[in-house]
């Protein structure tokens, strides 16, 4: 990849506000019944920082993502509250049209699942090309240097003979190195990274990661980190934001997070996964299940499996308040109170 093109200053803050989700909430309709999939999710990046998303499957990570880039199976998905500000703009508000102006330039997502988001018809060269075409209008030899370099940057050997290939010709690994370079082509002022190295050895993984932030750093980009991978999260993130049953339940500085979380969930995730940091600990598991969607608990979703939960987790929502340096929660018990 050249150096960068885009007439970019550092950013004076780099905290300053790239994107704000405000009450973001997200309904699905299901066989006849509504699923409030998200609920009153808020957040915001700033220029050259990193957020990381965390929680189990299904706790909505992935659809607030989406959500930012309006990509949902709408009609049947819904926003019933929320708004999404991006450099001055409400995205749930734009025309189509103003959207794929966005999507792939402003904003870029590498997506979960590198197997499926190629199109299985077009080499390589091709489906990393039109997003530089399209959005740079580069010349059909402009745009075939640049996915060169682009593939030689994220650890693609001899990539020049892997512009003619077609997906299934290329690994598991290989092919999500692609959807990162794809990501990546037109230095986005926002990269959206949904689990981007799960499919990676860790020596490819550390590389990719080492990759990615000189080029954040370079650019002043903004990026949402979605990862299981707690180790990752603490390498990459300057904030972790937790998510359970489509709510966020945990929003503070990284090391905030890992040091002394307040929410039980938290607590309980972290404690999952061995230290990377201080002396090593007994791992414990979390028990039971998520809550199913379609008839969520009352009060608050993480009472069936927290032990110090009371009658009011049973009965009513905890309110997402700030306990003190930009550290937010929503518990009627927070840890160490």
């Amino acid at each position: 990849m050249s150096k960068p093109t885009k007439n970019k200053a550092t950013p004076k803050n780099k905290h300053d506000a790239l994107i704000r989700v405000k009450n973001l909430s997200v309904d699905f309709q299901a066989g006849g019944k509504l699923v409030h999939a998200v609920k009153n999710v808020s957040f915001e990046v700033g220029q050259g920082e990193t957020v990381a998303l965390v929680g189990e499957s299904g706790s909505g990570k992935t659809v607030t993502a989406l959500s930012i880039l309006q990509l949902l199976p709408y009609p049947a998905a819904s926003h019933p509250s929320g708004v999404i500000e991006f450099q001055g703009e409400n995205l749930m508000k734009l025309p189509p049209e103003a959207l794929r102006r966005i999507r792939g330039n402003k904003i870029s997502m590498i997506f979960q699942e590198p197997m499926t988001s190629l199109n299985p018809l077009h080499t390589i060269e091709d489906q990393v090309g039109e997003v530089l075409k399209i959005h740079r209008g580069l010349s059909d030899r402009a745009a075939k240097t640049r996915v060169i370099d682009l593939l030689n940057r994220v650890g693609i050997e001899d990539p020049e003979s892997r512009l003619a290939s077609y997906p299934h010709q290329l690994s598991g690994g290989q092919r999500q190195r692609v959807m990162i370079a794809m990501a990546l082509a037109n230095e986005p002022d926002l990269l959206i990274a949904d689990e981007p190295t799960t499919a990676l050895d860790v020596i490819v993984q550390d590389k990719l990661l080492r990759e990615m932030r000189t080029i954040q750093e370079n650019l002043g980009m903004g990026m949402i980190y979605i990862s299981h991978d707690v180790a990752v999260i603490a390498e990459v993130s300057q904030r972790i934001g937790v998510m359970y049953a489509g709510r966020m339940a945990e929003l503070a500085a990284s090391a905030d997070i890992f040091e002394r979380p307040l929410h039980p969930y938290t607590y309980a995730l972290m404690s999952a996964f061995p230290s990377i940091i201080g002396p090593r600990r007994q791992l414990t598991t979390l028990g039971g299940e998520p809550p199913d969607l379609l008839n969520p608990p009352p009060g608050c979703r993480f009472h069936p499996r927290c032990s110090r939960a009371t009658d009011v987790c049973k009965q009513e929502a905890p309110p997402y308040k700030d306990y003190g340096g930009k550290h937010y929660a929503a518990c009627w018990h927070p840890m160490g109170e």
